[in-house]
């Protein structure tokens, strides 16, 4: 691998082990290339010019490495071996993260919205009450994919006062465990630079709802107007698409940004250690019940349920818990034949169960 290659496309996340990944097609006369965008099996790469003239932005066909499987389909953020001459991918070079979610389909499918990611940015609009369960949603997708989240509470400005914003903000914390919460205003420049200092250089993806902010945030940490805004309705703070794809851009600061469209649906994909994360005072609370199988429902011994009704453990918290693990399960039965049967015996069971129970109430059982 050439110095001039190594140091041109350090500033887009190349480093010695994507190098070493790279080393099976160094010989065949193939490049090391970012994938900054990606439109309906085309796609743009950057790559280090010859001589060391700078990067350059290639537009390269993905046919040769399509999948059926469509987590391993060509997406912002790969890494990949391009065939310079005929302009084409030949490889992806492994990933180390990736940020997943369920298709929005009916199919049982996936779907890799950024790939190679370091953090990933939540973006949430203070202009309405924050959904905190959307918040925990996005956190389970991060937690998983294997990138550090960041929760990035944008429009402050519009917050008309300062113990407002402190209550919007210590709810965001109670919600998100471990996890830094910026209050930034892309007007005012409040909380930008430690936003920008926080990413330390690497690959952030920034994701949330339309309205959210994501592509005025997007060009203050860009420094430039890149992506178009447009204003949000003012009854509900919602917003229209105004980014369209995934774009892979370069920061001032180092590192760089991945904008995403806004995502209206965010199904999750095998999150189950992701949900896990975002909810782990609660699997540090199941840790403590009597049985090992506890459900968190009426067990004798359950620590869960015990610091409900104290107050330990707000309602709303255990109620998005369930929810996201009942999706989880639901999405592995769909895509696993042996989970499904299992689920499928255990209703059945318990419907057997409730008929017993019925009878023995209506008096035909003595």
């Amino acid at each position: 691998m050439n110095n001039h290659t190594s140091h041109l496309l350090a500033p887009y996340g190349w480093d010695s082990g994507f190098a070493e990944d790279f080393f099976p097609y160094a010989d065949r006369g193939l490049l090391p290339a970012r994938i900054v965008r990606v439109d309906r099996g085309r796609c743009d790469a950057v790559i280090a010019g010859p001589g060391g003239e700078g990067v350059l932005t290639v537009r390269a066909d993905t046919a040769p490495v399509w999948s059926p499987d469509p987590l391993r389909i060509a997406c912002t953020g790969d890494w990949a071996a391009l065939d310079p001459d005929q302009q084409v991918v030949r490889a992806l070079l492994p990933r180390r993260t990736a940020f997943l979610r369920s298709a929005s389909s009916k199919k049982s499918e996936g779907q890799v919205l950024a790939a190679n990611v370091d953090h990933a940015l939540i973006a949430v609009s203070l202009a309405a009450e924050p959904d905190l369960g959307r918040i925990e949603r996005f956190l389970a997708l991060a937690w998983e994919s294997g990138a550090r989240p960041l929760v990035v509470l944008t429009k402050t400005d519009v917050v008309p006062d300062a113990s407002g914003l402190a209550y919007l903000i210590a709810d965001t914390e109670a919600t998100a465990p471990g996890v830094d919460v910026h209050a930034v205003s892309a007007v005012t420049g409040e909380g930008m630079h430690v936003l920008a200092a926080s990413l330390g250089g690497g690959t952030a993806v920034l994701l949330g709802q339309s309205g959210a902010g994501k592509s005025t945030l997007a060009n203050a940490l860009l420094g430039e107007d890149v992506q178009e805004v447009r204003s949000t309705r003012d009854s509900d703070g919602k917003g229209r698409h105004t980014t369209t794809t995934r774009d892979l851009l370069p920061l001032p600061g180092g590192g760089v940004l991945i904008d995403t469209p806004g995502l209206r649906g965010v199904g999750l994909w095998d999150a189950e250690a992701g949900v896990g994360q975002v909810f782990a005072e609660i699997e540090v609370l199941a840790r403590a019940c009597r049985f090992h199988d506890c459900a968190h429902t009426v067990e004798p011994g359950c620590r869960v349920m015990e610091a409900l009704e104290s107050g330990e453990l707000p309602e709303r918290r255990l109620e998005s818990y369930r929810k996201l693990l009942r999706e989880n399960e639901r999405l592995a039965a769909r895509t696993d034949a042996r989970l499904r049967a299992e689920i499928r015996r255990d209703w059945k069971q318990k419907q057997a169960l409730g008929r017993h129970m019925m009878e023995r109430k209506r008096g035909r059982y003595r």
